[in-house]
């Protein structure tokens, strides 16, 4: 893969309602929009892959859409929350590349 356009964001950390211990960040809307526009498409709106990087961690993952925000989220990884002690509503700033 190639590594595209890059982007760097400080966001609130969440942790979902769901089963499990999952953590986000939800992007800022006019970031979900510049990297839809550069990078989405029909085929491309609902996960975009990505390379993030929060700390000393960098991780390969992807952008899923979140319906009720129109953003895109980044799930934080569990080794990765532990290994930069990453909190539920702790700011952090990370950076990620779209890959192609």
């Amino acid at each position: 893969m190639v590594v595209t356009t890059a982007y760097e964001v400080t966001a609130e950390v969440w942790r979902s309602d769901g089963p499990g211990d999952r953590y986000f960040v939800t992007l800022p809307n006019e970031v979900s929009e510049r990297v839809l526009a550069a990078h989405g498409g029909p085929h491309h709106a609902a996960s975009v892959p990505v390379s993030v990087a929060l700390g000393r961690s960098i991780w390969s993952t992807s952008l899923y859409a979140d319906l009720n925000t129109g953003s895109y989220v980044i799930a934080i990884k569990d080794d990765v929350r532990r290994r930069e002690r990453v909190r539920d509503r702790q700011v952090v700033s990370l950076r990620f590349a779209v890959k192609r």
